[in-house]
């Protein structure tokens, strides 16, 4: 049996890096996934993916990428469960293995800055 994806996306926010109580490293993204086809209006829609990072991988994300960067992560789905005020809760999230750096917004953001004032 496998359990593997990879995701391919944009940051929607800034990676904000945390500690456990037992020391580890943690810190949890969303990353913004068009899809590939158009719905009925004839535009793309956006898959929003929570993700989480931990240990050295957390630490370089957090160092290195900020909110618009696109990243190429590679990792498993994992499920949860837990009760909170006598409520169940259940879900599924990703927990990533690797995270690739690809685009940073900011170079984006000067390739369109230098195109327009041509």
């Amino acid at each position: 049996m496998l359990n593997q994806l990879v995701l391919v996306g944009r940051l929607v926010r800034e990676p904000e890096l945390k500690e456990t109580e037992n020391g580890k490293k943690v810190t949890n993204i969303t990353l913004a996934v068009p899809r590939n086809y158009k719905n009925e209006e004839g535009v793309y829609d956006t898959d929003f993916i929570d993700c989480t990072l931990w240990n050295s991988v957390a630490e370089n994300t957090t160092e290195y990428c900020k909110v618009g960067d696109m990243v190429g992560i590679k990792g498993r789905v994992a499920s949860y469960n837990y009760e909170k005020d006598n409520q169940k809760f259940s879900g599924m999230k990703v927990q990533a293995e690797k995270v690739t750096f690809l685009a940073s917004s900011r170079e984006n953001k000067e390739k369109n800055e230098e195109e327009q004032e041509r």
